[in-house]
């Protein structure tokens, strides 16, 4: 019965994600579509994530970790943090972490258990100046707005803390570019939908059309009080992350 419900409620919440044909949601409706997307692939969302990345996401997190550059110790954030991975590589690394993601299906879906809160990363719940850093993994896209959540992590930093912010790229090389587009576009819906949910992994590639591009984002980086900022592409540009230290002044 109870594997019945919680199919039923996959099931529900699959239904709030957009089709292929429909616009791709802004606002309140952006957030309610994210939250049922990831609680409808939470089940399998690691196993696709290896399969689609062919292990490259391990790769780029531990790189998210070192570019922050921070003292063991030190007290990080780790937003949309869904099963877990980032907070155990910052773990791996003697930092200490705590995880927010708006999805309780993804919460619930990790491996092993881990510091962890649900909520949104527009309002966080802590105090001003609390944290020594943020990271972020491939979550850009799906937040309501950029400006007021650059803003958020610069009231929860310390000053002189540092953001490490994981997103999708987008190939510069023309032949790799093409490649990755057909790969994004047409083979990771496929796989998606033989091991999760085919709606939700169909919306996956579309959503990097809510990415501004690189330097824009190093802009509103910039003015939510951040300096050294830094945009680096990871793999051939199939990935990218941005780093930045808060004001200190």
């Amino acid at each position: 019965m109870a594997t019945q419900r919680a199919a039923a409620t996959r099931h529900d919440s699959s239904e709030l994600i957009p089709r292929s044909d429909q616009p791709l949601p802004t606002g309140p409706d952006k957030v309610v579509a994210v939250r049922a997307m990831f609680d409808t692939i939470a089940p399998n969302y690691d196993k696709v994530n290896r399969i689609m990345t062919g292990r490259l996401d391990v790769r780029w997190r531990r790189t998210t970790v070192d570019a922050l550059g921070l003292a063991p110790t030190s007290l990080i954030a780790d937003l949309a943090a869904g099963t877990g991975d980032l907070v155990y590589e910052l773990e791996r690394h003697g930092m200490s972490a705590v995880g927010v993601d708006l999805s309780m299906g993804m919460l619930s879906a990790a491996p092993r258990p881990f510091p962890r809160a649900q909520g949104d990363a527009m309002a966080l719940p802590f105090p001003d100046g609390s944290l020594d850093g943020v990271t972020c993994g491939f979550a850009l896209r799906n937040f309501e707005s950029l400006p007021p959540f650059f803003e958020e992590l610069a009231r929860v930093l310390r000053p002189g803390g540092r953001i490490g912010l994981l997103e999708v790229g987008q190939p510069s090389n023309p032949v790799l570019k093409f490649g990755y587009e057909q790969y994004f576009g047409r083979v990771v819906p496929r796989i998606g939908a033989m091991f999760s949910d085919a709606r939700a992994y169909a919306y996956l590639p579309r959503s990097v059309e809510y990415l501004p591009e690189p330097d824009e984002t190093l802009s509103l980086i910039g003015a939510a009080g951040f300096d050294r900022g830094h945009h680096r592409q990871l793999s051939g540009g199939i990935a990218q992350l941005f780093t930045a230290t808060r004001h200190r002044g």
